[in-house]
């Protein structure tokens, strides 16, 4: 299990970071000529996530793994490791922001001032980030981008709340719990490399923060999951 362990470790370290990039760097030069760009690169994405994600399932499978050890169970409180006033202030924010994406998710299709003002703010963002050339246009890829949402959300939150932070604690057990959920947050940071080498890196890492205290105070990664998902989801609106 332990060479297992090792083996997410440095992919996390450096496929994403690395090889991520640099395909990403490819589909911008490649989305301006070739239309079929997007979903080629949302299918890449999809299958690049599920690989290791397999793999984890495999070591649940063949070693004393389990999927609790992943937080993959059902919820329940937990005060007592991060201390309560850091815990609910981070269940009071996440339920904030939570409220907010389903404001506007299903607001975007009822109500023209609300799609109006998100198409104004996407165009406002376009403008200065360019990443967002990898959300989705045509109706066929925002098909398939329901697919990347999905992936992202179960993947992800598998790979860099459930099995990573139990890979730090296990591989180092001197570690305290705020260094495991920096080290693990600072690794979701570095997949996300094609949002900008500093900001975007910067920004979902302290995503990744507020994830993992959210998992440490619920003792599942299936809240995030669906968290996850909505973020994701609502990147597609307002084109």
């Amino acid at each position: 299990m332990e060479y297992g362990m090792w083996f997410v470790v440095i992919f996390a370290l450096i496929y994403e970071p690395i090889f991520g990039y640099r395909e990403f760097q490819k589909f911008k030069v490649e989305v301006k000529t070739n239309e079929n760009a997007r979903v080629k690169f949302y299918k890449n994405s999809i299958i690049g996530l599920w690989v290791p994600t397999i793999f984890i399932f495999l070591l649940i499978g063949f070693t004393e793994l389990t999927v609790q050890d992943i937080g993959l169970s059902m919820p329940s409180l937990n005060t007592q490791t991060l201390g309560p006033w850091v815990t609910y202030i981070v269940f009071a924010i996440a339920l904030l922001y939570t409220i907010g994406i389903l404001y506007y998710s299903i607001g975007y299709h009822y109500s023209y001032k609300i799609s109006e003002k998100m198409r104004q703010v996407r165009q406002k963002e376009s403008d200065s980030t360019s990443f967002l050339e990898i959300l989705p246009v045509t109706k066929r890829e925002k098909e398939v981008w329901n697919y990347v949402s999905l992936t992202a959300g179960i993947t992800e939150e598998i790979i860099y709340r459930g099995f990573l932070m139990f890979a730090l604690s296990f591989l180092f057990p001197d570690l305290s719990i705020w260094v495991v959920i920096l080290l693990s947050s600072i690794l979701f940071g570095l997949a996300h490399t094609y949002q900008g080498l500093v900001t975007g890196v910067i920004r979902t890492t302290i995503f990744g923060i507020v994830f993992s205290i959210l998992y440490i105070g619920l003792g599942s990664i299936v809240p995030l999951i669906i968290l996850h998902f909505l973020i994701d989801y609502l990147a597609k609106l307002g084109d």
